[in-house]
């Protein structure tokens, strides 16, 4: 249940013409605590409720845990989320023996697109494709649970 991810801008749409799927995702988070974030998905017609735990110092891994549910039970619990819900569209492309997701974001955070890579170990070498950017791995700031709170359009460049 430790989840180790890399996350990373990503510098081209050249994604798109390699994902294998595109998903629009709607989230919201139940709490944004610094310790633990308690988040509710909807992801094409499931619902799913997460926690992920307070991230490494290098942000690298943390505790995850989700399980699926109704997508009725999700509407319902999106309505009781911290402002802001967030909206994107997310694509997934293979690379080597990885997946890469990239989340295309949507309303007050249009304009920002980040990859993110999940590996089994912190010092996986993984393949990086031309569009994948510069690396944001423990940034706050690009947490899904962050951007609800502070929209990329708020940001100041």
């Amino acid at each position: 249940m430790i989840e180790i991810e890399r996350k990373f801008l990503v510098n081209s749409t050249a994604f798109k013409a390699e994902a294998i799927l595109k998903t629009r995702l709607v989230q919201g988070f139940l709490n944004t605590h610094a310790a633990r974030t308690v988040r509710i998905r909807i992801k094409g017609e499931n619902g799913f409720l997460t926690v992920k735990g307070k991230s490494t110092d290098d942000g690298l891994s943390r505790f995850e845990w989700e399980t699926e549910i109704s997508k009725s039970d999700a509407e319902n619990l999106l309505k009781l989320c911290e402002p802001t819900i967030i909206e994107k569209i997310r694509y997934e492309v293979e690379l080597g023996t990885h997946t890469y997701e990239i989340d295309e974001f949507l309303g007050d955070n249009e304009g920002l697109i980040v990859a993110e890579i999940e590996l089994d170990s912190e010092n996986e070498t993984f393949e990086k494709p031309e569009w994948l950017g510069t690396e944001v791995t423990g940034q706050i700031k690009y947490y899904n649970s962050q951007l609800s709170k502070e929209p990329f359009n708020t940001w100041k460049t």
